[in-house]
């Protein structure tokens, strides 16, 4: 599979397949995902003050809030739609945590996250670079400083595309730009990114 091609079933079916759509059922499959994504989107400043469980909480609350007035023909129209609402909350946050004039760079970090986060974390991060090798978990400090060194719009086109596994066109629409944009930031967050592991002793020749 290729970096943007749509992910598909868990369990292999087509989509036209598997019956009514159960949200609560497609959620529970996209968590591992959902935490990484937040995790790593998340940035410095909103980990140092909230934690990411507190996060994706907020997500599957909203999304099951709102999933019986909501209608997804299929897996990616759901995926596409929860990690808009992650990106969401995301924000909400970030104007929160900017309202209550709280200093994100010099706040106290939370203690260490829990090991089924870093599980997930560590599951998804092979997706950034096709060459990484499977890693474990002492590197996810490393990863994720490598992650915050990129620019914001590089961070954010890269998660959605190898995380998330959003096509170039629907990058395009849920950010507002257009597909060339989301291939030429890309390609730039890639080659960043590969400098920045190497910097802290990935191997990226392999693979």
């Amino acid at each position: 599979m290729t970096s943007n091609e749509p992910r598909p079933p868990a369990d292999g079916t087509p989509d036209d397949e598997r019956g009514p759509f159960d949200v609560p059922r497609e959620l529970q499959r996209h968590l591992p995902g959902l935490r990484a994504f937040l995790r790593a989107r998340a940035g410095p400043g909103v980990r140092a003050r909230l934690r990411n469980s507190d996060l994706v909480q907020a997500v599957c609350v909203e999304v099951l809030e709102h999933a019986p007035c909501a209608s997804f023909a299929n897996t990616a129209a759901f995926r596409g739609w929860l990690y808009t609402t992650a990106m969401r909350k995301l924000v909400d946050n970030k104007r929160w945590l900017t309202a209550e004039k709280r200093d994100m760079a010099r706040d106290r970090p939370l203690g260490e996250q829990q090991g089924e986060e870093d599980a997930s974390f560590v599951a998804f991060a092979s997706e950034l670079t096709p060459s990484m090798e499977v890693i474990g978990r002492e590197r996810v400090r490393q990863i994720e400083a490598a992650l915050d060194a990129l620019p914001e719009a590089q961070r954010e086109v890269l998660l959605l595309a190898r995380m998330v596994g959003l096509t170039h066109a629907e990058i395009a629409a849920q950010t507002g730009r257009t597909e060339t944009s989301c291939r030429q930031i890309l390609r730039r967050a890639l080659l960043k990114l590969g400098e920045e592991l190497q910097r802290r002793g990935f191997d990226l020749g392999k693979g």
